[in-house]
C-alpha cells in the first residue's frame, strides 16, 4: 500500500512528508493501523546524527498503538482487530537475553537502526523506489506500519490508544528507570536530571515506589512545575541549585538514586550525578547522547571508596510485555498518569512544528494523531 509518512532524507534537514510504499506482513509479521505516536527525542538525535543509521531515507518515529489489519503466515499472538502497542525493542522470546528474562535487551534489537526486517532481512518500507530504514523496525510517523510480531504487545481494547501510544517507549523507559533500574525504595530520596518526556515518567515511577523525597531538575519552568503537578517534592532549575539544598533535605546523606535523563546527555552530566549521589548510591543513565561522544567525566577515587554504581538503561530496564500490561493496570487504577503527559497534538503534517515546540521545552509529550483519512 501507499502511505503518507515522515521521512529524512538528509542529516539536518527537516522532516518531509512524502509517499512511502508499504509492503505486505510476510510470514512472522503484522501491518497496523496507527491511532497516534509520540514525539521522542530519540528521533530527533537521528536528525541530527547523534544516532547512526545505516543509510538514508528513513520513516521516522518508534512510539505508537493502533489496531491489527494484516496478519501474515505463522502469527499466532495477534489477529485482525486486535489493539497493539508498538514496543521500540523486539522481545522475541527465544534469543539468550530473552530466554534469562531480559526482553529489553533482545538479540533482534541489533537490527533497530538498520531498516533491515526480522524476518527475512529485506524491506518492508520503501520511498521513491529506494529501500527506507523504519525507525526502530517500526517507523511510527505512518498511519499504518508492517512490522515483526515481535515489535507488538496486546492490550485490552478499552484502554484509549492514543495514550497507550506513549508505553511503546517514554512511559515505560523513564518509570522502570526509578522502579526498576533504580529499585527505589520507600524512604529514598531521588533526582531526576532532565524531566522532558522520560523524565517525567522517572518522577511518577519514584513516587509510585514510595520515595521520600523527589528532586527533579530541569531549566525549563514549565517542566519544573509539572514535575511538581506529578509528585515531586522539589524542582531546581540547575544542578548547582539542587547540590546547594540537597545535604540539608538527607542530614548529609545525598540521594540514593539520581536518574538521567536529559534529552541529550554528555560526559559531564555523569560526574555531576555522582556529586548529588550518596554512600553506595546509584546514579541510572537513561538520556541518550552522541554515538561519537566517548569522554566522560568520572572521579575514580569517588567511585571506588564511596562504592557507587553508573548503571545504563534500556527501556527501563524490563521487557515491553511485562511492563506494558502492568503499567496498563496502573493506569486503570489511577496510579499512572497517562492523559496529563499529553501537552499538544499535531497531524502529521506539523511534524517539524512539534519537533520545534519539543525543542523550545514546550511539551512533555507531543502526540500525532492520525485520523481516518490519512493514508
Amino acid at each position: 500500500m501507499k502511505v503518507k509518512a515522515a521521512v529524512l532524507e538528509e542529516i539536518g534537514a527537516p522532516w518531509q512528508i512524502t509517499d512511502v510504499e508499504l509492503g505486505d506482513p510476510v510470514a512472522g509479521e503484522v501491518q497496523v493501523r496507527l491511532a497516534a505516536s509520540g514525539l521522542c527525542h530519540s528521533d530527533a538525535h537521528v536528525v541530527s546524527g547523534a544516532s547512526p543509521v545505516a543509510f538514508l531515507p528513513v520513516v521516522g518515529g518508534h512510539e505508537g498503538a493502533g489496531v491489527v489489519t494484516k496478519v501474515g503466515p505463522g502469527v499466532r499472538g495477534v489477529e485482525e482487530g486486535d489493539h497493539v502497542v508498538l514496543a521500540f525493542i523486539p522481545a522475541c522470546g527465544t534469543c539468550p537475553a530473552c530466554a534469562s528474562g531480559l526482553q529489553n535487551v533482545c538479540d533482534e534489537g541489533a537490527g533497530l537502526l538498520t531498516g533491515k526486517a526480522i524476518a527475512d532481512g529485506s524491506f518492508r518500507a520503501h520511498v521513491g523506489g529506494r529501500p527506507a530504514v523504519q525507525m526502530c523496525l517500526l517507523g511510527t510517523f505512518s498511519p499504518y506500519v508492517t512490522v515483526n510480531e515481535s515489535s507488538v504487545v496486546r492490550i485490552e481494547k478499552d484502554i484509549p490508544l492514543d495514550k497507550a501510544a506513549l508505553l511503546g517507549c517514554g512511559v515505560s523507559t523513564g518509570w522502570g528507570s526509578a522502579t526498576e533500574i533504580g529499585d527505589v525504595r520507600p524512604g529514598d530520596t531521588v533526582v531526576v536530571m532532565g524531566v522532558g518526556g522520560v523524565g517525567i515518567n522517572s518522577v511518577q515511577g519514584a513516587v509510585f515506589a514510595g520515595a521520600r523525597q523527589v528532586l527533579a531538575i530541569d531549566p525549563v519552568e514549565y517542566k519544573r512545575k509539572a514535575a511538581l503537578d506529578f509528585g515531586a517534592t522539589h524542582a531546581y532549575a540547575s544542578v548547582d541549585e539542587a547540590v546547594a539544598e540537597l545535604p540539608d533535605l538527607t542530614w548529609g546523606r545525598n540521594a540514593e538514586v539520581v536518574i538521567v535523563t536529559v534529552g541529550e546527555i554528555h560526559g559531564e552530566h555523569i560526574q555531576q550525578a555522582l556529586d548529588m549521589t550518596g554512600k553506595a548510591g546509584q546514579v541510572v543513565v537513561t538520556g541518550m547522547g552522541d554515538f561519537r561522544d566517548t569522554d566522560v567525566s568520572l572521579n575514580l577515587f569517588e567511585l571506588t571508596l564511596l562504592q557507587k554504581r553508573v548503571q545504563g538503561a534500556i527501556f527501563g530496564g524490563t521487557g515491553p510485555r511485562t511492563q506494558i500490561p502492568r503499567l496498563l493496570h496502573l493506569y486503570r487504577a489511577g496510579h499512572l498518569e497517562l492523559d496529563e503527559l499529553v501537552t499538544a497534538t499535531y497531524r502529521l503534517e506539523d511534524i517539524n512544528q512539534g519537533y520545534q515546540d519539543l525543542t523550545d521545552g514546550k511539551n512533555l509529550r507531543g502526540l500525532v494523531v492520525f485520523s481516518g483519512d490519512d493514508g
